[in-house]
C-alpha cells in the first residue's frame, strides 16, 4: 500500500472557496490520504461546509479552535493530529491538480527526498495566471532570500525528519517551518511540474506592504539575523519578490 499522506488544511470564513479546495483533494489520483481542517473559530458557513464532506468522505476530519490562533496555530494541531509517513500543505483557497500527490511522492521515493515542493500557477476569480517555476534545489541559504517553497506544494516526510511545526507568529510560518528542517537536512527537491493552483486576490496576497513589514519581522525576531544581516536579506528578498509579482 502507498504511503499515508496527512493534508494539512487551516480554515477561517472560508466558504466561498473551501468546497473547491476540498474537492481538489477528492479529486486526488493518490487515495493514501487524509485531510485534517483545522478551523480558527469562523463565523460563517465553513463548518457546516466542511461537515457536509466529512458525511461522504471519512478520510476528512475537523478541528474547531475555540480562539481564533491564526493560519501556524491552526495548522500545527491539524500536524499534531496527524497519522501519515507524509505532512502535505493545502490552504483553504487554494487547489491541487488531480496528479499531484501521485507525481510528488513518487518523486519523494524514488529520489529519497525528505522536503520537497513543486511548480504552480496563480489563478483568481477572473482566470488563470502565470506559472511559478522555482529552481530544481534550494539550500537554508538561498531560501532566506527567497521562499520558493510554495505552501500549498511542500511536502515532508516525518519518518526522517519527525513531525516539525510551524513557529507561533502570525505570518511567514511557513517559511520558518522550510527553514527549520533546511537546518538538519542539504536542499528541499523540487518535483518539475505545475500541480498546484493559488489564488492571489484574496488575504495577505493583495497588500504588499504588510508582507514586506511581516518580512521584516521575520528576519529580526524570528530568524534572529543581525541588522547588517536583515538588511541584505531584505533586499534581495524584496527585489525577488518583485520580479516574482510580475509573473
Amino acid at each position: 500500500m502507498k504511503p499515508l499522506v496527512s493534508i494539512i488544511m487551516p480554515s477561517y470564513n472560508s466558504e466561498k472557496t473551501i468546497s473547491q479546495s476540498i474537492d481538489s483533494v477528492l479529486s486526488q489520483n493518490y487515495e493514501n490520504w487524509e485531510l485534517l481542517i483545522t478551523d480558527d473559530n469562523s463565523n460563517d458557513k465553513t463548518i457546516s461546509i466542511v461537515n457536509t464532506y466529512i458525511e461522504k468522505d471519512k478520510r476528512i476530519r475537523l478541528f474547531i479552535n475555540a480562539k481564533n490562533l491564526g493560519a501556524g496555530g491552526s495548522r500545527n494541531r491539524s500536524i499534531k493530529e496527524a497519522k501519515g509517513k507524509y505532512i502535505a500543505f493545502l490552504d483553504s483557497d487554494d487547489i491541487w491538480f488531480s496528479n499531484k500527490l501521485d507525481a510528488q511522492i513518487e518523486h519523494m521515493l524514488r529520489h529519497n527526498v525528505a522536503l520537497s515542493y513543486s511548480w504552480y500557477q496563480k489563478f483568481t476569480e477572473l482566470g488563470d495566471g502565470g506559472f511559478v517555476k522555482p529552481e530544481l534545489t534550494v539550500t537554508y541559504q538561498q531560501l532566506l532570500y527567497s521562499n520558493v517553497i510554495g505552501c500549498l506544494t511542500a511536502i515532508y516526510d516525518t519518518e526522517k525528519l519527525g513531525k516539525r511545526y510551524m513557529p507561533l507568529i502570525r505570518k511567514r510560518q511557513d517559511m520558518g517551518l522550510w527553514l527549520d528542517i533546511l537546518k538538519d537536512i542539504d536542499e528541499a527537491v523540487a518535483v518539475p511540474q505545475v500541480l498546484a493552483k493559488y489564488r492571489v486576490d484574496s488575504g495577505m496576497t493583495q497588500n504588499k506592504f504588510k508582507v514586506l513589514k511581516w518580512q521584516w519581522l521575520f528576519y529580526r525576531d524570528v530568524v534572529g539575523l543581525n541588522l547588517l544581516q536583515a538588511i541584505k536579506c531584505f533586499g534581495i528578498y524584496s527585489y525577488k519578490g518583485f520580479l516574482k509579482s510580475r509573473i
